[in-house]
């Protein structure tokens, strides 16, 4: 089998307000599993309890999520206020 060889060069990573898409993401996570809380019995009975702990996982992994970014922003902004190369994604 040949070797893969691409035909173009793969163009520049898009780059956007990510630390508000994270935030944003994760308060709809919240806010569903808040929603879904006071109908957990209902969920329970149809064996859909698991949909209620997603959400909260969801909000869970987004806190950590809203981590990642901050921190990735901020060494970006300090590797350009310094005169390097950004680091890598």
């Amino acid at each position: 089998m040949a070797k893969w060889i691409p035909k173009h060069e793969a163009p520049e990573p898009l780059e956007g307000p990510v630390v508000p898409v994270v935030v944003g993401g994760t308060i709809l996570w919240f806010v569903l599993f808040l929603v879904q809380l006071p109908f957990y019995g209902w969920f329970d009975d149809r064996g859909h309890a698991w949909w209620v702990w997603t959400c909260l996982a969801g909000a869970g992994l987004g806190l950590i999520g809203i981590w990642y970014v901050r921190r990735r922003d901020a060494a970006i902004k300090r590797a350009e206020a310094a005169g390097l190369d950004t680091p890598a994604s």
